[in-house]
C-alpha cells in the first residue's frame, strides 16, 4: 500500500498528468505535491481546491450524508458518499478524488490533467484505485 509520495509518483505516470497533490480539505494544506501547479503555487492551489472539496462534501445538494457521519450535532464531520469532483477547463481537467481514512476522511487527491494528452476516464479509474490503497500515517 503506497504512502503519499509513492501515490503521487504513480499519479504522475498517467498520460497527460501535469501535477498532483494530496490535500486536507479541512485545513486546505497540501500533505504532498508533485509536478506543476496551475497557478504556480502548490499551497495556493491546495487551499483553492480544498474550498471546492469542502463545498461539495458539506452540501446536501451534492452529497448524500450517511448514517455513521454524526454531523454537526455531535461535533464530527459528516461522512459523505461523494467519490470525486471533476472540473473541466479549456485546456485541462481537475479531478478531486476523496480518500476514505480511518480518522475523519477529510483528505482528497487532486490531479491536474492535460485535456489534449490525458484520458479522463482512465485517470478517474486509476485515481480511484490509488485512493483506496493510499496509506496515510
Amino acid at each position: 500500500m503506497p504512502g503519499i509520495d509513492e501515490c503521487l509518483l504513480e499519479v504522475m505516470r498517467l498520460p497527460g498528468a501535469r501535477g498532483a497533490s494530496v490535500v486536507d480539505w479541512t485545513s486546505g494544506l497540501a500533505l504532498g505535491t508533485i509536478g506543476e501547479s496551475p497557478n504556480g503555487d502548490h499551497e495556493a492551489t491546495a487551499a483553492e481546491t480544498a474550498e471546492v472539496a469542502r463545498m461539495t462534501a458539506e452540501q446536501p445538494a451534492f452529497a448524500h450524508l450517511t448514517a455513521g457521519g454524526g454531523g454537526e450535532r455531535s461535533g464530527e464531520a459528516p461522512s459523505t458518499s461523494v467519490e470525486d469532483v471533476i472540473v473541466t477547463t479549456q485546456d485541462g481537467y481537475h479531478m478531486l478524488r476523496f480518500v476514505e481514512t480511518a480518522f475523519d476522511s477529510s483528505v482528497f487527491l487532486h490531479l491536474w490533467l492535460s485535456r489534449s494528452e490525458g484520458n479522463l476516464a482512465m485517470a478517474r479509474l486509476r485515481l480511484g484505485e490509488l485512493a483506496e490503497r493510499l496509506v496515510l500515517a
